[in-house]
């Protein structure tokens, strides 16, 4: 009750009004079917848009921690590293400096000045004090390879005890108190440094003082670190693992000598001021991987930034040293994760707006649908005096009764679904959601029923003209599209890793110029679509005619009712050229992608599997391995990669093969077919033995039994070569110093790009037969197969080998599914090819939404239909062809513009498109074999729309055998809603 004042000024009380309430209540208990047909549509719709920003997200953080974990601790850490302090500081002061309190305090102070949102891991964190020069050890029983001693470098660092257990004595520590002049000191060895420099508990080093005796250094303990490969110790290995050194030297034999470290307690540090070794204080602080997001990226490059040479140094040098300084390469591991994250983002995005695109078509076909249901109901209400504001407010809150709680509940599906992400995202594009499928009916009704009418004229294409502000709006959208494929042919989809380093938000999918080149295949969709619709009439009346002079009436009336269809139809075709144009360009992206990596995998390979030692095979390896399951063939490889051409020092790979079957390998691989003919041996070519001048050996002479070469000199053996080898030596003969010291004479005859053998831009082939018996001797095998088992592959070149067990430790086994898996390198690929692949599907899923949509929308008329014609004669096979006959020009219609629009897509789009950064990023960010291109894939032309074809047909002829069955009485009564 409300109350109210009357004419005398009494209070007075009113009813309220409580018609919106039982409004709605009657319509959805009128229509419940339709209520929850919407709620489902939009709760799907609401949870597909709020984990799409989600599962984004955590892939590309996913993609990035493993960017930084595989960059190694060396690389990523930051090195923060200050002189001790110099000669003119008195000693005290010095030593102080050096102890644990002094070095602690300031690494707290370092651990401050580190700005957000880069995160240090304190666990994997550490400090301490290491000479940089190391020391030789005097004693003789330490390893010298080459009669050089052993070199050693002594650190302080803290945390020994917590990253490492006990293998053998104890943890040295300091008794009293150690400064420069301290003659003994006791240290710890890893257990792979005990190992390999034969240091044992007990074992006294001495190494060189300055101006005093040398240092005695005790080892009182072996530990054995607890996480080897984690931060603590991979950011120097030394204190881990000691290393076997080479000098440069000039002679020809290389000298070594073994480097190792030994590891000091932090008390100790002041000891190091008294030897040459000049003395570092260090702090090495881990990034916490964890911690890392990828929409930080920006700001994370310009933290890094800061503290190598900006504000934040300022700050670190404040807190330790005036000559602290700051290293790390985690810029570079950044940039790079940057770089290859602007390659497959753009990707994604098209993906993205397609289906969006798609799923907006349908929350619009599905207002549209019910506005049209009840046309009948508005337009009463209308001429009963309702107003359009009311109108409106009446069907909002009915339709938000439904759409909020389901968009509620498909919110909270993604969240569950994708339980990682910011929540920010996900809620508005739920909302956005949510808002469209409310305010769809509204608006529909407001457009068609601004004035008021019980009847409405004709609406179907044979009598409605489009109007200039559709020609318009068509021209503009001609533009936009067209605009949006010009600078995806231009510019292409990836940036530079700086402007993508630069532009790190993760919450949008890049700029406004970047969603246009996303939405450039979704634009010509939309292009075609409005373009189909306005010819689709003009065929189908030139075909009626003809169709008119046959005998029955349903070929001609199918055509007629066909050419006449409704306007409506612009948004179910929208709706399907755009699902098939983005499934078509989605399905040509990963096509093109498992292409390139099949690609790269047999460019690294040459074959199905690759077998290669670094000496000479067995002889009986072949035979065994060309009888494991699967293998069809096997093509032996006689490889010298340091083949010297003449009398210079550079080198060319070398390999020699059988030409016949090397020449089968080359045509079904598709690297650089040629005639096996070509390539053979002619019987007087062979190689010759060097003499001690280093000349050739004389025409007709032989060669000794240890290179086993035959025949003569006088015709080099033709050679296939790479085309940057043949721009080099030419078509000329030219001699080859092998190495088993043989020659051999080749000249060029044959020149390509590619061969299966050697990767690679610089090779040479020649045929096996012209080499030496020891130059000849198979070190690699090249098996093909149709289904090469690894097992049983590994395991017959295990057993080939097992009288030879040098070969045995030195064979390699390389399958092409094992290097094609290899190129999946980082989660931001096999993450973008998920979401990319799932939204292509609801893409799909939506195609076949609207068409459904647009099918239940003619039912009821067609169902009359039928009653009608019935009553004159139709039988029910005749009305199944005549359903299937006019649905089918719409459905040929669909099926041929979404073949064209995506081959078109495809064909307009490829130039700009570079598919390697998301196909073949490898391990370490090494440059990738080959590029991957974008190409038409037939199977995601074709298979697509045929499938719309059949569904389109079947659900015609679905719903004239169901109209049958149910009879014609209730569609011939008059009045009732159709």
């Amino acid at each position: 009750m409300e109350r109210d004042s009357g004419s005398d000024g009494r209070p007075r009380f009113r009813r309220r009004d409580h018609s919106v309430a039982p409004w709605i209540r009657t319509r959805l208990r009128t229509a419940p079917g339709a209520a929850v047909a919407l709620a489902l549509l939009v709760m799907a719709t609401a949870c597909l848009a709020a984990a799409f920003p989600r599962a984004v997200e955590r892939y590309e953080d996913a993609g990035l921690r493993q960017a930084v974990v595989d960059a190694t601790a060396p690389r990523t850490s930051l090195q923060v590293s200050a002189p001790s302090p110099g000669n003119y500081v008195p000693q005290p002061e010095r030593e102080s400096a050096l102890r644990p309190d002094s070095m602690r305090k300031a690494y707290e102070r370092v651990l401050n000045t580190i700005e957000r949102p880069l995160a240090v891991d304190p666990g994997q964190s550490t400090y301490g004090v290491r000479n940089v020069n190391n020391l030789e050890a005097a004693e003789t029983w330490l390893p010298m390879p080459s009669g050089l001693p052993a070199r050693l470098s002594l650190a302080a660092q803290s945390g020994v005890a917590e990253h490492s257990k006990v293998s053998a004595g104890r943890l040295p520590r300091a008794d009293g108190t150690v400064s420069a002049a301290t003659r003994e000191v006791e240290a710890a060895v890893t257990t792979a440094t005990a190992k390999r420099l034969r240091i044992k508990v007990g074992s006294v080093i001495h190494v060189p003082g300055v101006q005093r005796d040398p240092l005695a250094v005790r080892i009182t303990g072996i530990v054995a670190p607890r996480d080897p490969e984690g931060t603590y110790w991979t950011t120097q290995p030394l204190l881990r693992t000691p290393s076997l050194i080479r000098p440069p030297t000039q002679g020809a034999e290389p000298e070594t000598y073994w480097l190792g470290a030994l590891l000091l307690p932090p008390d100790a540090a002041p000891v190091l001021l008294g030897t040459p070794g000049k003395p570092v204080r260090y702090w090495l602080l881990a990034p916490d991987p964890a911690a890392l997001t990828a929409h930080d990226l920006a700001r994370l490059g310009s933290a890094v930034a800061s503290l190598e040479s900006g504000p934040g140094l300022v700050k670190v040098r404040t807190s330790t040293d005036a000559d602290t300084a700051v290293s790390t390469d985690l810029d570079e591991v950044l940039a790079s994760y940057a770089e290859l994250r602007s390659g497959v983002r753009p990707l994604v995005s098209v993906a993205a707006f397609g289906t969006g695109a798609v799923a907006v078509v349908v929350l619009l076909m599905a207002g549209r649908l019910t506005a049209d249901r009840r046309r009948t109901e508005l337009a009463l209400l209308r001429a009963r005096g309702a107003s359009l504001r009311g109108l409106t407010r009446r069907l909002l809150t009915e339709t938000a009764v439904v759409a909020l709680p389901a968009g509620a509940l498909g919110l909270a599906g993604a969240l569950l679904l994708v339980p990682y992400g910011r929540a920010p995202y996900a809620v508005g594009a739920a909302l956005a959601v949510t808002l469209l499928a409310c305010a769809a009916l509204p608006l529909r009704a407001l457009a068609a029923h601004r004035v008021v009418g019980v009847h409405g004229a004709r609406e179907d294409l044979a009598s409605v003209r489009p109007s200039r502000r559709r020609t318009i709006a068509e021209l503009t959208l001609l533009v936009l599209a067209s605009a949006a494929v010009l600078a995806l042919r231009s510019r292409g989809t990836s940036g530079t890793s700086d402007e993508a380093l630069d532009s790190g938000a993760s919450g949008d999918l890049g700029g406004s110029g970047d969603q246009l080149v996303a939405m450039a295949p979704v634009l010509i969709g939309v292009i075609a679509a409005l373009l189909l619709v306005r010819l689709y009439p003009l065929p189908l009346r030139w075909l009626a005619r003809p169709a008119g002079r046959l005998r029955g009436a349903i070929g001609h009336l199918s055509l007629a009712r066909a050419g006449r269809t409704s306007v409506s139809t612009v948004l179910p075709l929208l709706a399907l050229l755009t699902a098939l144009t983005t499934a078509a360009f989605g399905g040509s992206v990963l096509a093109g992608v498992a292409d390139a990596r099949d690609r790269a995998a047999v460019l690294n390979l040459g074959a199905d599997a690759r077998v290669e030692a670094e000496g000479a095979l067995p002889t009986a390896l072949p035979e065994r391995v060309r009888s494991a399951p699967g293998v069809r063939e096997v093509t032996p490889l006689s490889i010298a990669y340091e083949a010297k051409p003449g009398a210079g020092v550079d080198s060319v790979p070398l390999a020699g093969v059988d030409p016949e079957g090397y020449a089968r390998l080359a045509e079904r691989t598709g690297l650089g077919a040629f005639p096996a003919g070509e390539l053979k041996a002619s019987p007087a070519g062979g190689p010759s033995k060097s003499g001690a001048d280093g000349g050739s050996a004389k025409p007709g002479t032989e060669d000794s039994a240890e290179s086993g070469g035959s025949g003569s000199a006088k015709a080099p053996l033709p050679a296939l070569a790479s085309s940057a080898v043949a721009d080099r030596y030419g078509t000329r003969p030219f001699s080859l110093r092998l190495s088993d010291g043989s020659d051999v004479t080749v000249r060029i005859t044959l020149v390509r790009d590619l061969t299966p053998a050697l990767p690679g831009a610089y090779f040479l082939i020649v045929d096996r037969a012209g080499l030496g018996t020891v130059a000849a001797r198979p070190t690699a095998l090249l098996v093909t197969g149709d289904h090469v088992s690894a097992a049983a592959l590994r395991k017959a070149v295990a057993a080939g080998t097992g009288a030879n067990a040098d070969a045995t430790a030195r064979a390699d086994v390389r399958l092409r599914s094992e290097e094609r898996a290899r190129y999946v390198d980082s989660p931001l690929q096999s993450g973008a090819e998920r979401v990319y692949a799932a939204a292509v599907a609801a893409g799909s899923g939506y195609a076949v939404l609207a068409l459904l949509l647009a099918l239940v929308r003619a039912a009821p008329e067609r169902a009359a239909l039928l009653a009608r014609l019935r009553t004159m004669g139709l039988t029910r096979g005749q009305g199944r062809r005549l359903l299937v006959l006019e649905a089918l020009p719409q459905a040929l219609l669909a099926a041929a513009g979404g073949v064209l629009t995506g081959w078109a897509a495809v064909r307009l789009l490829a130039p700009g498109i570079d598919l390697t950064s998301i196909a073949l990023a490898t391990p370490g960010g090494t440059p990738p074999t080959g590029t991957a291109a974008l190409h038409t894939d037939p199977a995601s032309l074709f298979l697509p729309a045929l499938t719309v074809l059949l569904l389109a047909t079947s659900i015609a002829a679905g719903q004239a055998w169901w109209t049958g069955r149910r009879g014609s009485v209730r569609e011939l009564r008059a009045g009732d809603s159709r």
